[in-house]
């Protein structure tokens, strides 16, 4: 069977493709190099280690998610790595440009590749909403400018905002979520008639979309703390992005099954919902010093994202005109709104507590410094030795 693509997007397909890969090569020619320097073996092992992790997230996780649909299993997975690549190209590019380039060189370093690769993963995330609405060649066009757009959404935050590197990537899965689904509003208004059988799962896609779940479910946690550079803050966030997926997971399969009149587990719910108490817990885990919260975090998120799978579909269909085909929406969406909100709050407590303990060592300080002057209680002027005149005097 021929392909159904025109021939017009055969031609133009490996055309752009070919000509962005060929400006990649001559940019890469003459505006990089490699990092030299001698760094410690202990920190370039750490950093490779938090690279793989990032890289199985990206190839692995949102390759496979996207994969539940039974026409698009395969080209979703394909489609994911093509988009990957050439995201990590360019945001690599980009953010020397932006970032250092003061020698008149992009210095490529393990960090750098790193952060190309999470800011790509906005292309992967925002694919769930166009699935099977876009064709390669409007993805390939997408790529350059869904990176350019959040590669300098970070630099106006970090140099603007004074936003750190760790909260500033985990705004990537708001922004991707949203512009995904503007991306889908201008492409379509919804599933058109007779086009039912495209948005149609099978048992085999969907193991696969599981598998890619399983990955992305236990990688998060080295996901949300690769930027960070504190023990203590790595600690806690590989500690909270664990008890928030784990809640979440608890709180999607229950909903799940009691959302459904014969107590059948929805593998939707499962493919996305158990994911959302990684997404919200993602800009906060390193404040969080306590699990319970983080937990809190997860249930929440998984009612959200549960509910979301249940009602939104039908909201954006017929209301809206926005066809969300893997649910990014309630996946990243709502849940990445809930932990905005929640960092915000921890944010504005965490300074507000460092101005009252600030002003308390102040005060102590003051006082040690300036001592009152009292006069000192000589012994016999003390109550016990006053005691008997006062009653003699009040006896006469």
């Amino acid at each position: 069977m021929g392909s159904k693509y025109p021939r017009s997007l055969r031609v133009c397909l490996p055309r752009w493709a070919l000509v962005l890969e060929a400006t990649f090569i001559l940019i890469f020619f003459f505006y990089t190099s490699y990092d030299t320097s001698r760094k410690d073996q202990k920190t370039l092992v750490e950093t490779y280690r938090a690279f793989q992790d990032v890289t199985v997230v990206a190839a692995l996780g949102m390759g496979f998610l996207a994969s539940s649909l039974r026409r698009y299993n395969w080209s979703s997975v394909a489609f994911s790595l093509f988009l990957l690549v050439l995201g990590v190209q360019w945001a690599l590019l980009l953010h020397g440009f932006l970032e250092d380039f003061s020698t008149g060189k992009v210095v490529i370093t393990l960090l750098s590749i790193q952060l190309a690769t999470m800011s790509a993963m906005s292309v992967l995330i925002s694919l769930g909403a166009i699935l099977g609405k876009a064709n390669l060649l409007q993805l390939a066009v997408m790529v350059p400018l869904e990176v350019t757009a959040f590669s300098t959404m970070r630099m106006v935050n970090r140099r603007f905002l004074n936003i750190d590197d760790h909260s500033n990537m985990m705004h990537i899965y708001m922004f991707a979520a949203y512009f995904g689904l503007t991306v889908a509003y201008c492409l379509s208004r919804g599933l058109s008639s007779g086009t039912q059988e495209k948005d149609r799962t099978a048992t085999s896609p969907s193991l696969f979309a599981m598998l890619g779940t399983l990955f992305l479910w236990t990688f998060w946690p080295s996901f949300n703390c690769a930027l960070l550079n504190d023990p203590n803050e790595r600690k806690n966030a590989v500690f909270n992005t664990y008890y928030a997926l784990a809640v979440s997971t608890v709180t999607a399969t229950s909903v799940s099954a009691w959302a459904h009149p014969q107590g059948k587990i929805n593998m939707t719910h499962i493919h996305n919902a158990v994911l959302a108490g990684g997404v919200a817990v993602g800009s906060s885990c390193h404040l969080i010093t306590s699990p319970w919260l983080a937990m809190v975090l997860g249930f929440v998120a998984g009612l959200i994202s549960s509910a979301g799978a249940e009602c939104l579909p039908v909201c954006f269909n017929q209301v809206l005109g926005v066809h969300d085909t893997c649910g990014v929406y309630y996946t990243f969406g709502l849940p990445s709104l809930l932990g905005g909100i929640t960092y915000v709050v921890l944010l504005t407590l965490q300074i507000s507590w460092t101005k009252n303990t600030t002003f308390l060592i102040w005060l102590l300080d003051f006082k040690q410094k300036h001592p009152r002057k009292t006069k000192p209680i000589q012994k016999q002027d003390n109550f016990l030795s006053l005691l008997p005149t006062f009653v003699c005097d009040h006896s006469l």
